[in-house]
């Protein structure tokens, strides 16, 4: 027979606990209900992983907005980079 440790860890996070509840948000949507089973330690690794992925992808997206505004006139920059980044 196993410890109470092990077992509780099989279990699953359930979808009231907080890990599910992390995940969700920064889904930004509910998440699927099949991973209320996963441990609230691999939902955590998994919100880690998005929220991480999320902020390298709003980074890629500054700097390619970035680039593109070096095809904008010099006197239109300004104006064109408050509207792009209000």
């Amino acid at each position: 027979m196993g410890t109470g440790s092990s077992t509780g860890a099989r279990a699953g996070a359930g979808a009231d606990s907080g890990a599910f509840r992390a995940l969700s948000e920064a889904l930004g949507a509910p998440a699927p209900p099949g991973l209320a089973a996963a441990a609230s330690e691999e939902l955590g690794v998994l919100t880690r992983a998005l929220r991480a992925r999320k902020e390298s992808h709003a980074a890629g997206l500054n700097d390619a907005a970035e680039e593109a505004l070096k095809l904008v006139p010099a006197i239109a920059r300004g104006p064109v980079r408050r509207i792009l980044f209000r």
